[in-house]
């Protein structure tokens, strides 16, 4: 019966895994929890087939394990998989959404990463959480000393300031306070030392591989942009142009062609800063249609776009009536807007 499975959903946990087989005609087979061991002891030991699961945490993991057994991976972005779920959200009902997802022949997967470019991860989250817990050490001490008149610009430039302030006797603090705050001023030049080598070690690694060394030789583009490019992007050869990639970053492009001149200034699209078009309306992204385009040709300034009438008691020939209100030549009575003027000029001109 094994070997008539063509799918092996999973979906992933720490401890208890929910595996859903599926027939080649789409009929569940199983659809139970499994331990951690037992699950390692089924891909390794079941035959070839298609092994789906949510791209997600322990993902990729799964997924090498599974190469590695001769099966066929494939991720699906948990934003593919909601769509196919079809009762209570539940461990079962996830499984069986992620075979009905991988199943689908326009379903677009994702590539199982190698434990190299998952290793270029862990260093820049690393780097990065460093600095994250820097920048709240220098705030906190900044914060506290705040309390006492000591108040310093922001950023690491301004630590030198600090110390000075901690290690001069004439301000005005208490002993507790420079106690604590030469902790502060320990931890934060701990944390200083291991970034700075984190740092170099981006360098250097950027100057070795092959990959990272074209990404630095895009103008912009540094060692830790180029280490986190590599390290969180899929394969490039997933995309037609540059223009996909750029909407994959969440970056739009506007060439010079598309841009017309608006009285609006940068806001945010989408949760990102970009420029506001004509055709952009409260927000909204989306290109100048040619309607827009006409619009903007008739009225480059903006505003509306009815035409500016000269109010009827200025026209020449005009009377007034009893009411006070002016009246033109040819108009009718009862001829009291606009339109009844213009009906009523032409049938003085005898147009009927």
């Amino acid at each position: 019966m094994t070997s008539k499975i063509s799918i092996l959903a999973i979906d992933l946990a720490k401890g208890s895994f929910q595996v859903c087989a599926v027939w080649p005609d789409g009929m569940v087979v199983f659809n139970r929890a499994m331990s951690r061991t037992r699950l390692a002891t089924l891909l390794a030991d079941h035959p070839a087939c298609i092994v789906a699961m949510e791209a997600c945490a322990t993902s990729h993991h799964w997924g090498r394990f599974a190469q590695s057994h001769g099966h066929e991976v494939r991720l699906v972005p948990a934003a593919y998989v909601k769509p196919f779920v079809k009762r209570q959200k539940n461990d079962r009902a996830d499984a069986e959404a992620i075979a009905e997802a991988a199943l689908r022949p326009t379903m677009r997967f994702v590539a199982v990463k190698s434990a190299e470019t998952q290793g270029r991860a862990v260093a820049f989250r690393t780097h990065q959480c460093m600095v994250r817990q820097r920048t709240q050490l220098i705030n906190a001490l900044r914060g506290h000393l705040a309390e006492f008149g000591l108040v310093t610009p922001k950023g690491p430039a301004s630590l030198r300031l600090l110390e000075n302030a901690l290690a001069d006797e004439n301000t005005d603090l208490p002993e507790p306070v420079r106690h604590m705050g030469s902790i502060y001023v320990e931890q934060i030049a701990r944390l200083t030392e291991v970034i700075d080598r984190l740092s170099d070690e981006l360098q250097s690694s950027s100057k070795t591989d092959e990959q990272l060394r074209r990404l630095c030789t895009i103008p912009g583009i540094g060692p830790v942009t180029a280490g986190a490019v590599a390290a969180f992007a899929p394969d490039l050869d997933t995309f037609d142009s540059g223009r996909n990639f750029a909407a994959w970053l969440g970056v739009r492009f506007v060439s010079r062609t598309d841009r017309v001149p608006t009285r609006t200034t940068a806001t945010k699209v989408n949760g990102r800063k970009g420029q506001t078009g004509i055709g952009q309306q409260n927000g909204a992204n989306r290109h100048p249609s040619v309607a827009d385009r006409w619009r903007h040709e008739r009225n480059p300034l903006g505003g509306s776009q009815r035409r500016q009438y000269k109010p009827l008691a200025g026209r020449a020939g005009g009377t007034q009536t009893e009411d006070g209100r002016r009246r033109c030549a040819g108009q009718q009575d009862g001829a009291d807007d606009l339109g009844d003027f213009d009906k009523a000029g032409e049938l003085s001109n005898g147009v009927t």
